[in-house]
C-alpha cells in the first residue's frame, strides 16, 4: 500500500555482533531450516514488546542452542545438561524482579532434566520455559530422543523406535498439565507462517504471565530439524505439520490462575502474592551485622567421622547468628566412615556468588592426606590448621602458615574423640579472629541436647582456644618455610 513501508530488521534484544567466530559475526551456528532462530526471534521481539529486556535472564541448556549466551543481549547462564529449570529457580527467587527464562530441547528436558521441570512446575515457580521438540538428539548426532515417534529411525533406534522395548513418546504438556500449579502451557508448530504466529503470541503472553507475577508457564515448539534427520528444509518443515503434529497435537494445555491448595498453618496465597511478599522482603532495610566479624573462606578436610562436615555447619550456623552472608557445601563419599569427606564454607559480609572455593584462606587438615591434597590450594599468605603436634616429614607449604593442632589428643585427653573437631574449631575462632567463641557456645546449646556431651563440647572449644594462644606465646607455629618452631 502507498506510505507503507515495511522494514525488517534485527531486535535490539540481540548483540550486534556475534562474537563467537572471528568471522561470519553477522548469522548464527544454526543450521539452515533449524527452528532455534526461529524461537530465538519470537523471544527477542516478545522481550522488546513487554520492555523487559534490560532485565531478562535467560538460562542455555547443553544441546545445540547451547551458543545462546552469543546471541541474547541479556543476562545468560550457561548451566550443565537437564539443570536449566533448576538454576532458573534460583535465579528467579534471589532476583524476584527479573525475567528468567529457560531454554531447552527435548533430550535436555525430556530426559536428563525431567526430575528439574517436573518440580520446577510443580512448585509453580515464576519462570518461564522454552521447549523446542524437534524429536531427536541434534548436537550428539541423532540419538533417538524422549519424544522420538514409534518407528522413527535414530542412531540408537536403526530399526526405529518400538513401543514394547523403548516405550512410547513423552508428552510433556499433557505430564505436566496433570500438576496442580502450571498455570500456562500451550505446544506450537515452526511449520508456518500462521503456527509461527500463534507461537508468537505464545511466547509473548506466557513472558508477560511472568512479568505480572503469574507463575509457571511453558511452551513446547515442535520444530524442524532438517540436518539430523536427513531431509531439505522445506521437507522437514512439512513433516512438522503433517507428521510431527499427529503424536504431538497442537493447543493450550493449561491456562488459569494459580491456586496454592489449603494448608493446615499457612493460609493459601496465590504464586503472585507469595512473589510480592518475597519481593517486598527484599527490599526492606538490611539487618545491620556484627562489628566483630570478618570475611574468610574455609576449607575443612578429613576422613568421614572425624566430624568435617559438622565443623564446617556450625561454622556457617555461627556466621548466621552474626548475620553474615554463609555457605556450607559438603562432598564426600558413600561411606559413613573412614572415606574422604571435606567441605567448604563461606563467611561474607556480601552476598555470595558461588559456594565452591578454589583458594581458600585457611584449610583445616583432620589427616595427613587432606594436608598433602589441599595444602597447596591455600591462598598466598593464607593459613593451614593441621591436626597433629608436628608436620610429616618433607612437607612444606611455602605459601601459607601452618599451625599444628593436637585435636585428636586434646579430645582424649577431655576423655572424648569425638570432639576433635569442635576442639579445631575453638582453634580456628582463636588464630583467625573471624567470629566470637560466644556464637559457637549459643550454637551448641541449641543443637546438643545431652547436658554431658554439651558440657564436653564448651570444654573442647575452649581448650582449641588455650591451645592456640599457648602456642603462639611460645612461637610453636610452622612459618612459611613449612616446618614447626
Amino acid at each position: 500500500m502507498e506510505g507503507y513501508q515495511v522494514i525488517h530488521e534485527k531486535s535490539p534484544a540481540f548483540y550486534d555482533k556475534y562474537e563467537r567466530k572471528a568471522e561470519l559475526q553477522h548469522q548464527t551456528h544454526y543450521c539452515p531450516g533449524c527452528g532455534h532462530g526461529i524461537v530465538h526471534k519470537l523471544i527477542a521481539e516478545a522481550l522488546t514488546d513487554l520492555g523487559v529486556t534490560d532485565r531478562a535472564v535467560l538460562v542455555s541448556p547443553v544441546g545445540c542452542s547451547v551458543f545462546a549466551y552469543y546471541y541474547f543481549d541479556v543476562g545468560n547462564v550457561q548451566v550443565a545438561h537437564g539443570r536449566a529449570p533448576a538454576a532458573a529457580t534460583a535465579l528467579k527467587r534471589a532476583n524476584p524482579q527479573s525475567i528468567v527464562m529457560s531454554y531447552q530441547g527435548d533430550g535436555d528436558l525430556a530426559a536428563i532434566g525431567t526430575a528439574e521441570i517436573i518440580h520446577a512446575a510443580n512448585r509453580g515457580e515464576n519462570i518461564t520455559v522454552f521447549f523446542v521438540n524437534n524429536a531427536i538428539y541434534g548436537m550428539t548426532g541423532g540419538q533417538m530422543a524422549p519424544t522420538t515417534l514409534v518407528g522413527q529411525k535414530s542412531t540408537t533406534s536403526p530399526w526405529g523406535r518400538r513401543s514394547h522395548n523403548e516405550g512410547l513418546p513423552i508428552h510433556v504438556c499433557e505430564l505436566l498439565a496433570g500438576l496442580e500449579t502450571p498455570t500456562y502451557l500451550e505446544r506450537v508448530a515452526l511449520n508456518d507462517m500462521k503456527n509461527i504466529m500463534k507461537a508468537k503470541k505464545a511466547v509473548k503472553k506466557a513472558l508477560e504471565i511472568q512479568k505480572n507475577g503469574g507463575g509457571f508457564s511453558l511452551i513446547e515448539f515442535l520444530s524442524p530439524c532438517p540436518t539430523i534427520l536427513k531431509m531439505d528444509p522445506v521437507v522437514a518443515r512439512n513433516w512438522v505439520g503433517e507428521t510431527l503434529v499427529k503424536t504431538f497435537p497442537l493447543g493450550v494445555f493449561r491456562d488459569r490462575k494459580p491456586e496454592l491448595p489449603v494448608d493446615a498453618k499457612v493460609p493459601a496465597k496465590t504464586i503472585a502474592e507469595a512473589l510480592e511478599v518475597a519481593e517486598s522482603a527484599a527490599t526492606q532495610p538490611a539487618v545491620k551485622r556484627h562489628h566483630h566479624t570478618r570475611e574468610l573462606t574455609v576449607k575443612i578436610a578429613g576422613f568421614g567421622g572425624q566430624g568435617v562436615l559438622l565443623m564446617g555447619q556450625l561454622l556457617a550456623e555461627m556466621g548466621l547468628r552474626e548475620q553474615m552472608e554463609v555457605s556450607w557445601l559438603p562432598s564426600y563419599g558413600p561411606e559413613m566412615r573412614s572415606g574422604s569427606a571435606h567441605c567448604h564454607v563461606i563467611l561474607s559480609h556480601d552476598r555470595i556468588g558461588s559456594p565452591l572455593i578454589s583458594q581458600p584462606d585457611v584449610l583445616v587438615a583432620m589427616n595427613e592426606l587432606s594436608l598433602h591434597k589441599f595444602a597447596h590450594s591455600v591462598a598466598s599468605g593464607g593459613m593451614i590448621l593441621y591436626n597433629n603436634t608436628t608436620l610429616p616429614e618433607g612437607f612444606n607449604a611455602l605459601q601459607a602458615r601452618v599451625v599444628c593442632v593436637p585435636a585428636a589428643e586434646i579430645a582424649d585427653a577431655l576423655g572424648s574423640a569425638k570432639v576433635a573437631n569442635v576442639v579445631m574449631l575453638g582453634a580456628l575462632l582463636e588464630e583467625t579472629e573471624c567470629l566470637p567463641a560466644e556464637s559457637a557456645i549459643g550454637i551448641l546449646e541449641e543443637t546438643v541436647k545431652n547436658p554431658k556431651l554439651l558440657d564436653l563440647d564448651k570444654q573442647a572449644i575452649a581448650a582449641g582456644r588455650d591451645y592456640v594462644d599457648s602456642k603462639i606465646e611460645v612461637g610453636a607455629v610452622a612459618q612459611p618455610d613449612g616446618y614447626s618452631y
